[in-house]
């Protein structure tokens, strides 16, 4: 079968076109501004990429075209369509499908399936998951929304484990919507047999309109969990206990609060593990931040649900690699008195901010390194950050950094006025070459540059580094 993949650059159908390539599939797409480390990938997998969404394409003629969410009925001032490639399909009657129900339908059915659901800590869980499963010779499937170190690929298809009644599938679930003509979230298609619930708070104001229907749509992916599946839910979360009260019809089992099933008593590089009071492993790793300490919890509780006992899963998470742009070291600079730093981070929304933030402080703070100072460079690029529905929440965000640095361009609110509690500590560029020249101002021997963004931040990194060695 050959597929045509629209928006194959994005995350997830990046992955979607690496599983129908190995599955034998033909497959080529289209995209556009496209970034590593995705378009690296897919390149390496031998997938033709065609720049834009001509119309013309048609002409390759595939037997199905695959839609991902970025494309829209959209047309510009002038009438024209944005996606005439889209319009042309429609047009001409041409089959096409959604990624999350290509995926359902041609990789997901039989498999027992692990789905990764939170607003934080998604693909990072799910990295964890699936190299947990790997370690215990499972030998799972997945599908990351970023590329795990420890497998150096977004997506596999995996194979059965001798012993086993069914393959597994570890696939990260996210809550965004499904196609521009299927506004489910994306994670209804997967009918998983272990649900994890991460955490749950407000975002994606561009297609929600509160938290409540966000809830809504967890409980959507509760009801899809057979009664002899699992659901691991975060017990500190009053959203989630909401989600679970609208009925559940599963086995749950709880990480995080003190009275849950799975619990950590220790530093986030350095802690035990118990259930029920136990101890029943022990973590020792290169991780920062709570936040990181609750996301092995949900992998250990979900890894347990298929047969891995907790120690054995808190020993191969002593040697998990997170995936690229999560914590990555870009580089470093030497200069007389030390090194500057410079990293690269996926998080956009405050709360991924602060907990990142946070997470370097409190390792520099263990390494004996208070002096070390934290320059966070970010831009609001997500579509909920660019409607402004959480610029107050950015200074709270910011706290434990020492400076803060914001790309503004392409804003319609004013992000000086936003970071404006922050007074000199807050500085605001309209471009990333204005935005450069400030951090390179600030930075001194010793600094941390934690660079953040969902997007690739106009290559940023790069340019840091080699105005800093300048």
């Amino acid at each position: 079968m050959h597929i045509h993949i629209l928006g194959i650059c994005g995350t997830f159908m990046g992955g979607v076109a690496a599983l129908a390539r190995e599955a034998g599939h033909t497959v080529t797409g289209c995209d556009a501004g496209v970034y590593p480390p995705m378009s690296d990938q897919l390149r390496a997998l031998g997938i033709d990429l065609i720049e834009g969404f001509d119309a013309s394409q048609t002409a390759l003629q595939p037997d199905i075209y695959v839609i991902g969410n970025v494309v829209s009925r959209v047309h510009h001032a002038d009438g024209s369509p944005r996606f005439p490639l889209m319009e042309a399909i429609l047009d001409q009657g041409l089959p096409y499908t959604s990624g999350p129900q290509w995926l359902a339908e041609n990789v997901l059915q039989g498999r027992h399936v692990l789905a990764v659901a939170g607003t934080h800590g998604k693909t990072t869980t799910t990295s964890m998951l699936a190299w947990i499963l790997e370690s215990a010779g499972l030998t799972p499937g997945f599908l990351v929304g970023g590329v795990p170190l420890n497998f150096g690929l977004s997506a596999r298809l995996g194979h059965l484990a001798p012993g086993h009644a069914r393959s597994y599938f570890v696939i990260e679930a996210d809550e965004y919507d499904t196609a521009f003509f299927d506004k489910r979230s994306k994670f209804v298609h997967y009918r998983p047999r272990t649900a994890v619930l991460n955490n749950l708070e407000f975002d994606h104001a561009d297609i929600f309109d509160d938290l409540a229907a966000i809830e809504r749509q967890f409980h959507h992916l509760v009801r899809t969990v057979p009664s002899t599946g699992r659901v691991v839910v975060n017990g500190l979360e009053a959203s989630l206990a909401r989600v679970l009260d609208m009925g559940c019809w599963s086995e749950v089992s709880r990480f995080g609060a003190p009275d849950s099933d799975y619990t950590a008593q220790g530093e986030p590089h350095d802690f035990d593990v118990l259930h029920r009071g136990q101890i029943v492993g022990h973590v020792q790793w290169g991780m920062t931040g709570m936040h990181n300490q609750r996301n092995a919890l949900a992998a250990i509780a979900a890894a347990a649900h298929v047969g891995v006992d907790p120690h054995t899963a808190a020993a191969a998470l002593g040697q998990f690699a997170n995936a690229r742009r999560r914590m990555e070291v870009r580089g470093t600079v030497a200069r007389a008195g030390g090194t500057i730093t410079v990293y690269d981070d996926f998080a956009h929304h405050p709360t991924a901010i602060r907990t990142t933030v946070d997470g370097l402080r409190r390792r520099l703070d263990a390494e004996g390194r208070r002096q070390d100072r934290i320059l966070a460079v970010f831009e609001p690029r997500s579509n909920t950050m660019k409607l402004g529905t959480m610029k107050s929440q950015l200074p709270w965000s910011l706290e434990e950094a020492d400076l803060a640095f914001c790309h503004a361009g392409g804003l319609d609110w004013d992000a000086a006025e936003a970071l404006a509690p922050m007074g000199s500590r807050a500085q605001v560029a309209g471009d990333i070459a204005a935005l450069v020249e400030q951090v390179a101002a600030a930075a001194r021997p010793g600094d941390h540059i934690l660079c953040m963004s969902n997007g690739g931040f106009g290559g940023i990194h790069d340019k840091l580094l080699a105005r800093l060695a300048g």
